[in-house]
Formats: structure tokens, C-alpha cells, sequence
């Protein structure tokens, strides 16, 4: 990329020779590099007053010096003044972009004026005072504890030059509290960024606050413009890891420096842009949920119920406890059905709502928030029947049917189905999945030990 710390604020590069400078700037952009960059259009005082990015410059450069650029009410003003044009070469679509944003912001050109309201275009925006700083799209910057780059031009392509950097660096990019010492986070599900490796995962601590401001660290420098400083310390680092036979720490620093060196992304950064990763933030979710079904209290303790089946007919159930929206692993509880033979899912979920309710009721324990059960309308019906039947007033208890995502609550004929982007119903599918992992696992368990035995 091209280094312009030194450029002043009103003014571009010098063309490079006198004959560029003759050529007016219709003759100019003829002689264009065909690769990326951005193009910087001066006035007849010399002044900067436009800046713009392209990937390919001589044919964006050229596009402003067409019959249809000059009637074109975006265009036409901006070209009766150009003078004089030049352009900064730069490597890829994403340094272009960011090299964009820059000089805009330290230039500020008279066309390019628009980009102050700060209420309109995107900022990249990197929180500052958190122990594993997000790094977020945003259209309404914070005035503190961030680092803000921007503002850019275009939305689309920003979401696609955070998803190339998050390949490289790893960031997290959702809005959880999240502290290093608490050991709740332990407990968390990390969303699918971890799993295809675009984030380190501090949701579920798999990485120290040290080394992710590292990777914090590395991102800002890049951002700064100083990618060959950046290179050299990951080499450095690289060679130090190697010595110190820290083998796979090298091999993944070595994968970075590659990824970095080319970004091996030169397509249209629009298509970069992933589709949106919903992960669950347990205070959106308990709020959420507090909200729909018109809780008096923000619901802080969630049990969810599933049932497995093993082979030849023994049946088995699961308990899970979530605690402020997290799991609670020490609450987790297996159950073995006793009284219902065969496959019977509504009478073995009676058997498992009666002796969990009732041995909170008789060690005088507070029931849960929200009873969570795997199915349908039957499978909340034999809850329900269950609880009526020791004579206790049961708590909160809905049903979340997986086919449709449905959420079934006693007295209401008609399922109700929440939006699919909702928290609350992102929280509830949490649950409901934890708790039919839980008793699967308790199904293999029992399968093994029943293959031992024989």
C-alpha cells in the first residue's frame, strides 16, 4: 500500500513527470494502471476534491470523462471542475478501501463532503476499554471507549472487507459482555465463526485476553496502513515460535502471514460479505423472552427436558439448568425411566416434570423461571398434568416443537412462532438443543455399558 502520512491535507502526490501534468485529465487516465488503488480528482488551484476507490482504476477513472457522466446529476457537477487527476496504486480491493476512508478523513474533500454526517455512512469500530474488544459495523459511532476507521462509501463492501480481516486476525464481531475471569463463559456455546475458524471464541475463554489484544493489536496496525511493519513483527514472532518449538503457534502465524501478504481475495468485496451469524446474547434473550410471553420478572433460571430412546426400548431423559442465560453444568441431571415401558414419550415426560418438581417442592428449592420442554402440544400437556397432579403451582412451562420451531404455551390453542431472528427464541433453541445433546450422550453412555456387560 502506498504511504501517505505525509501527504497534506488539501493536496495529492505530484503527477510524476511534466508531461503528465500537460495532459489534461481525459489524456491522463488513458495511461492508468488497470489494478487497484484510489484516484484523487485536484481543481485548477490543485485542490483535492474528490477521492474514490476502484478496483480496476484506468476503467473507473475513465467512466467520469463519458457523455453520460456529464448529465448525470451525481456527476455532473463534480466533473465540470476536475483539473487534474491522479492515483495511488495499491495492492488489493481492501486496501484500496481503507486507503479511501483515510484520505477522506484527512483531506475532507469538498465532494466527498457528505461523509461528515456521521449518522448516515458505516464506520468500522473497534471497542477499546473490554477485556476482548469487538469489532463492529457501525452507523452510529461511539464518541468513547472505540477506536473508530471510516467513514467508508460503501456499506456492502466494508461487511465484505470484515469478513476477509476476520480470516486473517479472528476478531470477534457480537455484542456479549464478556469478562475474563468468569467462569460462566466456560459453559458457553461458541457460534459458527469459531467453527469455521474466523474467530478465536473469548465467548467460551478458548483464548487469554493477552493474545487476543495481540490479534487486536495486528488488526489496527493493518488498518493504520502499516502492513509491512506488521509482516516483519509476524515473521519475528514466527521465528521466535519456531525456535522455541512452539510448532503449532508457527505453522498458524505462518498461515496469517500468507492470508495477509496476498489477502488472496482480489473479487468483488460485495461477495465477501457473509450472511449474518446469530449467535445468542443471553441478556437479549432473557429480555426477549421477559417481553413476548409478558413475564413479571426478567426469567434468570431456565431448565430445559428431552427424552432419548436406546435400542431395544429403554428410555432416558435429560435435565439442563441455564443460570442468566448460560448453562449451568452443575445443574445438569440424567434420569432413567422407571415406570413407562416401550416408547412412551408423554408418559416419560410426566415421570421426569413429577420427580424433578417434586423434590424441589419437598426440599422447599424454588422452581425455575421457565420449564422448557422438547415437543409439541402432547409433550407440554403431560408436563402440565404431571405438576397438577402433585397440586403445586407449576412455573412458567412452554413447549418448543422442533419441525416448525413452534412454541406451544398452556391455554392457547394456536402455537405461537417467533421471529426467527428473535433472541428470545435463539435463547429457547439453546436450551432446547443442550438438553438433547445432554441426553444423548447419557443414551451413549448406557449403550456402551450395556455392549460391556454383555
Amino acid at each position: 500500500m502506498s504511504d501517505t502520512d505525509n501527504l497534506p491535507s488539501n493536496e495529492s502526490p505530484a503527477p510524476e513527470s511534466a508531461d503528465q501534468s500537460a495532459q489534461t485529465p481525459q489524456e491522463k487516465v488513458r495511461s492508468f494502471p488497470t489494478t487497484a488503488g484510489i484516484y484523487l480528482m485536484k481543481d485548477a488551484q490543485g485542490r483535492v476534491i474528490y477521492i474514490g476507490k476502484a478496483v480496476n482504476l484506468k476503467s473507473r477513472a475513465s467512466s467520469y470523462f463519458t457523455q453520460a457522466a456529464a448529465v448525470d446529476r451525481r456527476t455532473a457537477e463534480l466533473v465540470t471542475e476536475i483539473a487534474d487527476i491522479d492515483f495511488l496504486e495499491t495492492e488489493t480491493e481492501v486496501d484500496a478501501l481503507l486507503l479511501e476512508a483515510r484520505l477522506i478523513k484527512d483531506i475532507r474533500p469538498r465532494f466527498n463532503s457528505e461523509l461528515k454526517d456521521d449518522k448516515t455512512f458505516p464506520y468500522l469500530e473497534i471497542t477499546t476499554r473490554e477485556d476482548f474488544p469487538r469489532v463492529e459495523f457501525t452507523r452510529k459511532p461511539h464518541t468513547k471507549g472505540t477506536k473508530l476507521y471510516g467513514p467508508f462509501t460503501n456499506a456492502k463492501q466494508l461487511r465484505g472487507t470484515i469478513t476477509v480481516l476476520q480470516k486473517i486476525f479472528r476478531f470477534r464481531n457480537c455484542s456479549l459482555d464478556i469478562e475474563e475471569g468468569d467462569e460462566k463463559w466456560r459453559w458457553f456455546r461458541p457460534c459458527l465463526l469459531h467453527s469455521i475458524n474466523q474467530c478465536t471464541a473469548p465467548c467460551n475463554l478458548r483464548i487469554s485476553k493477552e493474545d487476543y489484544r495481540k490479534d487486536i493489536n495486528k488488526l489496527k496496525l493493518f488498518l493504520d496502513g502499516k502492513k509491512d511493519r506488521l509482516l516483519n513483527e509476524m515473521k519475528k514472532e514466527m521465528q521466535a515460535a519456531s525456535e522455541k518449538k512452539l510448532y503449532e503457534k508457527a505453522a498458524r502465524l505462518r498461515d496469517e502471514i500468507q492470508l495477509l501478504d496476498s489477502l488472496n481475495l482480489r473479487g468483488n468485496l460485495e461477495d465477501h460479505a457473509q450472511p449474518e451469524v446469530f449467535y445468542i446474547d443471553p441478556k437479549k434473550g432473557m429480555q426477549g423472552l421477559k417481553k413476548v410471553f409478558q413475564l413479571p420478572e426478567l426469567p434468570r433460571r431456565i431448565e430445559g427436558v428431552d427424552i432419548a430412546h436406546l435400542q431395544g426400548g429403554e428410555t432416558v431423559a435429560s435435565l439442563v439448568q441455564f443460570i442468566d442465560g448460560l448453562p449451568f453444568k452443575h445443574g445438569y441431571k440424567r434420569f432413567k425411566i422407571r415406570t413407562v415401558k416401550g416408547i412412551d414419550d408423554f408418559a416419560s415426560i410426566r415421570e421426569v416434570v413429577s420427580r424433578r418438581i417434586s423434590r424441589l417442592h419437598q426440599e422447599g428449592e424454588s422452581f425455575p423461571d421457565i420449564l422448557l420442554i422438547d415437543g409439541g402440544k402432547g409433550q407440554l400437556s403431560a408436563a402440565m398434568s404431571a405438576m397438577h397432579e402433585l397440586g403445586v403451582e407449576p412455573p412458567f412451562t412452554i413447549s418448543l416443537a422442533k419441525r416448525e420451531e413452534e412454541v406451544f404455551v398452556p391455554g392457547e390453542s394456536e402455537p405461537r412462532r417467533l421471529s426467527r431472528h428473535s433472541y428470545g427464541l435463539r435463547l429457547l433453541q439453546y436450551v432446547r438443543d443442550e438438553s438433547h445433546r445432554f441426553a444423548q450422550h447419557y443414551h451413549h453412555l448406557l449403550r456402551k455399558k450395556s455392549h460391556f456387560d454383555e
